[in-house]
């Protein structure tokens, strides 16, 4: 993968730094930045801030790999960090109460009155809607599972082996064909689009980018281990249902045959994921480390506010009669299946 198009002043100093080969001393990369009013949504923040979390899962080419734990690099990286964190700290409401945590998640996803994207796309969206959407979530479903994979080493017990379990179905059981990042490149290919990694970088925009910003500012500070199992469990407690609706929405659009298991098997596997995480994984960390309980809601809570937000922006785009990606989707072929 390429490094991408830069959005700002700091991924154009970034990426300037990034293009060259790391010197004994020092390099230029940006050290003092003006934080926006919404980190969330600000392009260049958010793609800076990726940019800098990708040197730690599969790096860019012509970039040394010995940038990923460079000094500067990593304090531009904790600055960014901090800047993420603390709007979600002031954003995302976090229920008290003394009920067990897994009763907490429960009752938090139940509350949960986000839009209903997923409904949009089952009855409403047009074959041109369900491409861009299909672009977003490849940004994170092609390494489906990695970022929640760093709290493997940081976990024991009962909350260890939930997380293993949950992790190994992710990875198709050790069977590359059935790992959920080749599924979903199976659905990007029915549909016309490229399934290469890293693809439609320069096409997303910022809140897209946040969704997998989160969980790995979440996944590589060990003092956000609970909540990054929170997350976890928010994600599989609320992947269900929808991925049912995104299923019958590949057919409704592309034909009865057309290529939907990506989203046939996560209705099986994640109803059977929510109660594994809410229960055993977090229930399992709550119960080993009870300080990380208003840390594992906090992370669920998260999980929710991030996808509203990217569920938001999509859906007033299309309300706009205007596309939700930056640029254009334009389909390296046609679908397998055409739509009836």
């Amino acid at each position: 993968m390429h490094l991408p198009q830069p959005r700002g002043p700091l991924t154009t100093g970034l990426f300037d730094a990034l293009g060259r080969a790391v010197p004994p001393e020092l390099p230029a990369v940006p050290s003092r930045i003006e934080v926006p009013g919404d980190p969330l949504g600000d392009e260049d923040l958010q793609l800076a801030l990726w940019t800098c979390y990708e040197l730690h899962y599969r790096g860019f080419d012509g970039v040394p790999d010995s940038w990923e734990w460079h000094p500067r690099l990593i304090e531009l990286r904790r600055t960014l960090e901090r800047a993420l964190l603390e709007q979600l700290r002031r954003e995302v409401l976090v229920p008290g109460g003394d009920l067990p945590v897994a009763q907490r998640l429960w009752a938090l996803v139940d509350a949960d009155g986000g839009p209903q994207l997923s409904r949009y796309l089952q009855k409403r969206a047009t074959p041109e809607q369900f491409l861009e959407f299909a672009v977003h979530r490849s940004l994170y479903q092609l390494k489906e599972a990695d970022p929640h994979s760093w709290a493997i080493p940081r976990l024991r017990g009962r909350a260890k082996a939930a997380l293993i379990e949950i992790q190994i179905d992710e990875y198709g059981g050790g069977r590359e064909q059935h790992m959920h990042s080749e599924l979903y490149r199976t659905l990007l290919r029915g549909l016309g689009l490229s399934d290469e990694y890293g693809h439609y970088l320069d096409a997303v925009p910022a809140i897209t980018l946040a969704i997998s910003n989160v969980m790995s500012l979440f996944g590589l500070n060990r003092e956000l281990r609970g909540a990054l199992v929170g997350h976890l469990a928010a994600y599989e407690m609320t992947s269900s249902a929808p991925c049912r609706r995104y299923g019958k929405a590949v057919r409704r659009l592309f034909g009865a045959e057309a290529p939907a298991e990506f989203f046939d098997v996560h209705v099986t596997a994640d109803a059977l994921h929510e109660q594994l995480a809410a229960h055993d994984l977090c229930g399992g960390l709550a119960a080993d480390e009870p300080g990380l309980a208003e840390d594992i809601v906090f992370g669920a809570a998260a999980c929710l506010h991030v996808d509203g937000r990217f569920a938001r922006h999509v859906l007033d785009r299309w309300g706009a009669r205007q596309p939700s990606l930056r640029s254009p989707v334009v389909p390296a072929r046609s679908p397998v299946v055409a739509a009836s």
